[in-house]
């Protein structure tokens, strides 16, 4: 008797980080957002999540994940919504065609693993229910576009249905109250503004002290300045966002960028029991970057700084003043894991050495004294992830569950 057959399709899916965050739920159980948001999707090529949905009727009766080598359970509420979602569309080609084999039917497993710390403010929610989600469509054969499975992904994780777009990506808001109109929507494409460039400094690779799903449903119900945050001022940053965006204008992008942020975070403080996302080393990169913007004769800003539910910083700039960003980060955080050789270039370092600090008003040469948050930043930050805007899920051929049905060990 043949063995059964293993049926398995595999897919990468980027991280995403907001310019005009996603804070608080309308409706809890079909993750439906209070406000409209808009991300950046970042390169795959260095964050990513990497999964492999497989299914046979040789599997087990029940469903199971593994994340990183280690067993996670998909019996919760919100892997159930997606599951469910995709084998209700799967039945329904199936019950058109007969032909077609019964995965709808048949167990899952699935096999992921993340290239960066998960639970740790970098948005590995949003990249592993994008890539679960995907590679289970693919999987199935699904023909629904990404616009339509992000209805699916959002249940998993809200952040999530952005990840299924390249680019620059908004999250509709919806005032449907079934949330058909509250999906992932296409604002530029990466090739309209392929310059966009983000530094990260990873200050804690930890898991964090109060989840985004605990501290959000917090906020909405006890913070005075959440309301009016979700009615008045988030609709207005997403139009300045969008034609920010549209007109490649970076200096709107980065002025809108950290408003939203500081006021997202004055409404995790505003929450009873306050809500610390923040600690002293992303204040430190606050005030770096407002010492790198203060430099431009010109008046104009060079970077942006943002911070999700967590403490690791994400500094956007352009490209064209790599230089002038990366040049004070790299004389303090140089010696930190993550500086890529093609980053390591600066102007300063083809010149030779430099005072510690560089730009920024850290000090640079002449003995100066370095600031005081550059020896934080120096202190604080474990390591940098250099990256840039990037595409959507890609579907690979690299597996993640062998031939027989076993996970592959992850190099």
């Amino acid at each position: 008797m043949a063995e059964a057959k293993i049926y398995r399709a595999s897919t990468t899916a980027p991280v995403n980080i907001a310019v005009i965050k996603y804070w608080g739920k309308r409706d809890p159980t079909l993750n439906l957002p209070t406000n409209s948001s808009i991300s950046v999707t970042l390169s795959q090529s260095d964050l990513r999540t990497h999964t492999t949905a497989s299914c046979s009727p040789s599997y087990s009766s029940k469903d199971g994940l593994l994340l990183n080598g280690s067993e996670q359970s998909l019996d919760t509420p919100r892997s159930r919504a997606c599951l469910s979602s995709l084998r209700t569309l799967r039945a329904a080609l199936e019950s058109t065609d007969p032909s077609l084999p019964p995965l709808s039917t048949y167990p899952l497993r699935i096999v992921s693993s993340n290239n960066f710390p998960t639970a740790a403010g970098l948005a590995s929610s949003a990249a592993g229910f994008a890539a679960l989600v995907r590679a289970i469509a693919d999987l199935y054969q699904l023909p629904q576009s990404p616009t339509e499975l992000s209805l699916i992904a959002r249940q998993g994780s809200g952040s999530a249905c952005r990840s299924l777009l390249g680019g620059y990506v908004a999250w509709d808001r919806g005032t449907q109250a079934n949330g058909l109109d509250s999906v992932a929507r296409l604002v530029a494409p990466r090739s309209h503004w392929p310059e966009m460039r983000a530094l990260i400094l990873v200050v804690s690779a930890a898991k964090k002290g109060v989840s985004s799903t605990t501290g959000m449903q917090t906020t909405v119900q006890t913070s005075s300045l959440f309301q009016t945050r979700a009615d008045t001022v988030v609709p207005a940053r997403m139009r300045e966002m969008e034609t920010a965006i549209a007109q490649r204008d970076f200096d709107t992008f980065a002025r809108v960028t950290m408003r939203d942020s500081n006021g997202f975070h004055a409404t995790c403080l505003d929450t009873d029991p306050p809500i610390f996302y923040l600690n002293d080393v992303s204040r430190a990169a606050i005030r770096a970057v407002e010492a790198l913007n203060a430099t431009t004769s010109e008046g104009r800003l060079l970077a942006a700084y943002t911070f999700d539910a967590g403490p690791n910083a994400v500094i956007y700039y352009l490209d064209q003043d790599r230089d002038a960003v990366l040049t004070g980060f790299k004389h303090v955080l140089g010696r930190k894991e993550g500086w890529g050789s093609e980053d390591q270039a600066t102007s300063e370092d083809r010149g030779g050495s430099g005072g510690s600090g560089g730009s920024g008003g850290s000090g640079g040469s002449g003995g100066s004294k370095e600031a005081e948050y550059w020896t934080v930043l120096r202190e604080g930050v474990s390591r940098v992830i250099l990256t840039s805007v990037g595409e959507g899920p890609i579907s690979v051929t690299d597996h993640l569950v062998d031939e027989k049905g076993d996970p592959v060990a992850v190099q």
